[in-house]
Order: structure tokens, then C-alpha cells, then sequence
């Protein structure tokens, strides 16, 4: 079963929706990153008054580089799933395993899967 019009436009605004929110939370980790540990805490001072303050910083600024890249990923794979989409529309919504077409449920959840599962 190929999608119909109705379905390839609302998938198409999907992707475009998860774009926007990837490319938001994208630039919310550079305006961060920007800031000096102090500025993002509010701390007065360059000295933490525990060690475990620093600790925490630090684990907050890996976990956020960690998303940043897995949100960079999943950009490049909503950018690649739109160029299917307008430029060879035969090929977006089809499995790159078997060809089948991707059931449109699991499109509407992942609109830039380019698998079965």
C-alpha cells in the first residue's frame, strides 16, 4: 500500500515540525554552551564552594554535548527524509531493506525511518 497525497502532506509536516524542534533545541545547547560554568549557575565566585558542584557541572556538559550530537543525527536524518520526500518520492515511506512499504503508523511516529523496524 504506497501513501496517498493526504498522508504524504501530513508526513511532510511532520518532518518539517521535527525539524524545527531539533534545529530549537540545537541552538539552545550553543546559546549554553556559550555561558562560563559560573554564568550558567549563578555562582559569584570561580571557586565551587564542594567538589561535588564541579562534578555535577560537568556531567550536566557531557549529558548535553551527548544529546547535542544525538539531535545533530537525527537532523541530518529528517533533512535526508525531506530530500527523499521531494526528490524522489517514489523512494520515501519504502523500506531500504526490503522495499516493502513503511506502515504509515510507524511514519507518523518517525517520519524520517527508513526502515521497517
Amino acid at each position: 500500500m504506497s501513501l496517498t497525497p493526504t498522508q504524504l502532506k501530513h508526513l511532510e509536516a511532520r518532518l518539517l515540525e521535527e525539524r524545527t524542534r531539533v534545529v530549537g533545541a540545537l541552538a539552545h545547547y550553543n546559546r549554553a554552551t556559550r555561558d562560563t560554568p559560573q554564568q550558567q549557575s549563578g555562582d559569584l565566585s570561580a571557586f565551587h564552594v564542594h567538589m561535588a558542584d564541579q562534578g555535577t557541572d560537568t556531567e550536566d556538559q557531557e549529558l548535553d554535548a551527548v544529546n547535542a550530537a544525538r539531535e545533530t543525527a537525527e537532523l541530518a536524518e529528517i533533512d535526508a527524509a525531506l530530500e527523499r520526500l521531494y526528490k524522489r518520492p517514489e523512494q520515501y515511506g519504502r523500506c531500504e531493506r526490503t522495499g516493502k512499504p513503511i506502515p504509515f503508523q510507524r511514519l507518523d511516529l518517525v517520519p524520517w525511518a527508513r526502515t521497517c523496524d
